[in-house]
């Protein structure tokens, strides 16, 4: 990349972009106002700074587009980068935003069993690979049915036994019968570097680093 091309720092939509907000804005990395709305069909926003830009994706997303050099920054919540694991990712810097947890849940009303006892278990997740790692590691093969939303439906609609997601206050699992029966991983939201820009652009990357650093200081 041209050095005259401004860094894209790739952030997630949703709660942790309105979070993020005045940590950018003392960064001096303040994006176009109608970043932070929601009805904006722009997905790539012009800052402050005009050599850095910003593009606004799925949480997901984020970590594929620094992963793949699109972006070469980026903020992402733990969570993802447990699941995927991209080696070409580094993540330096720990925001302390967005807390919530990767957690079991499993039926209120559901009779009490030993997990050690358990050879297989069905679970209905978006985080796949954390929950076969999760359960790999106690000796128990779990069958995933992926799903993207509405896991709380799973175990009431015979679908899986238990879920593995996010969870921030318990409200929703609560509201549809469920309740947490094991914390895999407490998650926050991190600054991740794409690994390649930073050997090619060191002083670049880590000038915008120093800022993020500086904001939350």
């Amino acid at each position: 990349m041209a050095t005259t091309q401004p860094l894209v720092l790739a952030l997630p939509k949703g709660r942790i972009l309105k979070e993020l907000m005045p940590v950018l804005k003392r960064a001096g990395l303040t994006p176009a106002a109608d970043c932070a709305d929601e009805d904006s069909r722009r997905l790539r926003f012009e800052t402050e700074d005009a050599a850095v830009d910003v593009i606004r994706v799925r949480p997901f997303d984020v970590a594929t587009f620094v992963a793949h050099g699109a972006a070469q920054i980026g903020v992402c919540g733990g969570d993802v980068l447990m699941e995927f694991d991209y080696q070409e990712i580094y993540a330096p810097l720990d925001l302390g935003i967005g807390y919530c947890r990767v957690s079991v849940a499993g039926p209120v009303d559901a009779p009490a069993d030993d997990p050690s006892r358990w050879s297989r278990i069905s679970v209905a997740t978006k985080y796949p690979n954390i929950a076969r790692k999760h359960y790999a590691a106690r000796g128990v093969q779990a069958e995933v049915v992926h799903l993207n939303g509405a896991m709380e439906l799973a175990p009431a609609l015979g679908l899986s036994k238990v879920i593995v997601d996010l969870v921030a206050t318990g409200a929703t699992l609560k509201a549809n019968g469920l309740h947490e029966t094991e914390v895999i991983a407490e998650i926050t939201s991190r600054v991740i570097v794409n690994r390649s820009a930073l050997k090619t652009m060191p002083e670049r990357i880590g000038a915008l680093l120093a800022r993020f650093r500086d904001a939350i200081a």
